[in-house]
């Protein structure tokens, strides 16, 4: 499996999101009494269980899409019918936004996340994350270094920029599995497949089967930062109700127990 440069898999869902091709040609008129969300795969424990306390207290129903932020844009572009988009980086925010996607004065800078190097539970690999740091040894001989896609997925792309900072990319580029999104390539780690994976703290803290082996310095890559916004084709009110509970106190204890910095 890791023979391939690529590795990809399907994308994780906290519900059934099928769409006909007579839903995204009405998106407004497919969205119905659901709130629905994309949102990066990085947000699943979090928001699963913000999602389920605001369910529990309105009777609202929510369904969530979780992939790589890179993926949710696209679909968005194409007219995927859906109300929320929370991205896990700024840029594939302001690329929704610059075609006009989004609700302008809806869009705020949600959360905040670290990147980590992570190895399976019982894996004695101990490394000081630093310059020229011997990352390519500690793979060992073929092991792989999990992570995103390093030229669309957020994660990917955090941790290509942090080793490049670092000055270790040219020794471990031609030993990268790229994964489809952040959840994949922590699996990847989990099941043993990779010895070595960059993923959000946040991953790290959601799979007993790893371990951080340390945390890359936050000027090392650009500031992760988690962009919320409604889509312009959103009338669903329920919507923005969402999008006001999870600014609340309540909300915000589900997206702190997991490790993300909360930043409204």
């Amino acid at each position: 499996m890791l023979g391939r440069r690529r590795v990809f898999a399907c994308g994780i869902h906290a519900a059934a999101f099928v769409l006909s091709a007579g839903g995204l040609a009405q998106p407004a008129a497919a969205q119905g009494k659901d709130v629905v969300i994309l949102a990066a795969a990085s947000l699943k424990n979090a928001l699963d269980e913000a999602s389920a306390a605001w369910a529990k207290q309105t009777g609202k129903s929510i369904k969530i899409s979780y992939a790589a932020s890179s993926a949710l844009a696209k679909q968005i572009e194409g007219g995927i019918p859906a109300d929320i988009f929370i991205s896990a980086d700024v840029p594939w925010m302001d690329y929704v936004a610059e075609r006009k996607l989004i609700k302008p004065t809806s869009r705020t800078d949600y959360l905040g996340n670290q990147i980590v190097l992570i190895a399976g539970k019982d894996s004695r690999i101990d490394l000081k994350i630093d310059k020229g740091f011997n990352l390519r040894g500690a793979l060992g001989n073929g092991g792989r270094l999990a992570m995103g896609s390093v030229e669309a997925v957020p994660a990917g792309k955090y941790g290509k920029a942090a080793l490049e900072y670092l000055g270790v990319w040219p020794s471990v580029s031609d030993r990268v599995a790229q994964a489809e999104n952040v959840r994949m390539a922590l699996t990847l780690v989990s099941r043993g497949e990779a010895p070595l994976g960059i993923v959000y703290k946040t991953d790290a803290a959601s799979d007993p089967a790893v371990r951080i082996v340390g945390a890359f310095p936050s000027d090392s890559h650009p500031a992760i930062i988690y962009p919320m916004a409604l889509l312009s084709t959103s009338i669903n009110p329920d919507a923005q109700a969402f999008v006001d509970y999870l600014k609340m106190p309540a909300a915000k204890l589900f997206f702190e127990k997991q490790g993300f910095t909360v930043l409204k």
